[in-house]
């Protein structure tokens, strides 16, 4: 007979975090309400703690300026018992708090946003990150963690070096980042941490089935992943962003000490303050040279 103990560290459970985007600018605009994207999230919580009752699950809001946990299955009392409905009201109660409270910090730190506004992807992994950790810490053994993030509204080029920060921590913890967009655009931030971390990239085509697409492919443990066919990012947009104008470039200057990304020449690197003495060329003048010799 299996002890509770051996039983809890086994290869079907699973600690899944799941960032959600609670940009209201995109929802405002969005095929989906978010009311009806929501009730599918909870539906799929209760899925993945149906397969398991050792499984945990845990929500992290993310706004515009602020991200905050919204549900964590192990505040559940240890009677059991919760049912979706209850699942459903607290975390709803929960959600609507943070949008609000994330509006008010919206409008005052003094930024105009607008429909094309990012969420805080960064400082949501990075509270993901550091849930991980404190579980890591907790004991010798534990559940096999994962990430789920749910991405509607375009990547911020300001927040890239802490993405690409959490995603390299993500790597070196063995923590596979699953991505799922529900936005009309793809997330190359996400393309990015899911190929990097080896987890799931998906784009589900139409929404109103959302649930059978995150049940289906993301409800499954690690341990089982091996056995089935999973969805596979057709292509990765492995376009960086300049740490001077925080836009995604195409081609750049990297300086060669702390391979900071420059969209233009720099006499100085403005992250190490190495002083760079030898005169690039223009990179206006690349594709042409590049094309010239093809010929």
């Amino acid at each position: 007979m299996t002890s509770a103990h051996s039983k809890l560290y086994s290869d079907d459970v699973s600690l899944v975090v799941v960032v959600v985007d609670t940009n209201p600018f995109f929802w405002a605009a969005a095929a989906l309400p978010f009311a009806d994207f929501f009730a599918h999230l909870i539906h799929f919580v209760n899925s993945i703690l149906l397969l398991n009752h050792l499984n945990r699950v845990v929500v992290i809001a993310a706004g515009v300026s602020s991200c905050a946990y919204i549900l964590d299955s192990s505040d559940a009392s240890p009677s059991g018992g919760v049912g979706v409905s209850d699942t459903f009201d607290r975390a709803s109660r929960k959600a609507e708090e943070f949008i609000a409270q994330d509006a008010r910090a919206t409008a005052g730190n003094g930024s105009v946003a607008s429909a094309n506004a990012a969420s805080l992807l960064s400082g949501a992994l990075s509270l993901a990150l550091c849930y991980i950790q404190r579980i890591f810490r907790s004991g010798t053994r534990h559940p096999q963690p994962r990430i789920l993030c749910l991405q509607g509204s375009p990547d911020g080029p300001e927040q890239y070096v802490a993405v690409m920060n959490s995603i390299f921590s993500a790597q070196r913890s063995m923590v596979p980042i699953d991505s799922c967009i529900v936005g009309t655009q793809d997330s190359a931030f996400l393309q990015q941490a899911s190929y990097i971390t080896g987890g799931v990239y998906l784009k589900p085509q139409e929404l109103n089935g959302l649930f059978q697409c995150l049940a289906a492919v993301f409800a499954t443990d690690l341990h089982s992943r091996a056995f089935l066919r999973l969805p596979k990012t057709l292509g990765v947009d492995f376009r960086a962003s300049c740490f001077c104008h925080k836009k995604t470039i195409d081609m750049g200057y990297v300086c060669s000490v702390c391979l900071s990304i420059f969209c233009k020449n720099q006499k100085k690197c403005s992250t190490c303050g190495s002083e760079f003495s030898r005169v690039m060329p223009d990179l206006n003048s690349m594709p042409d040279q590049a094309s010239s010799q093809k010929s």
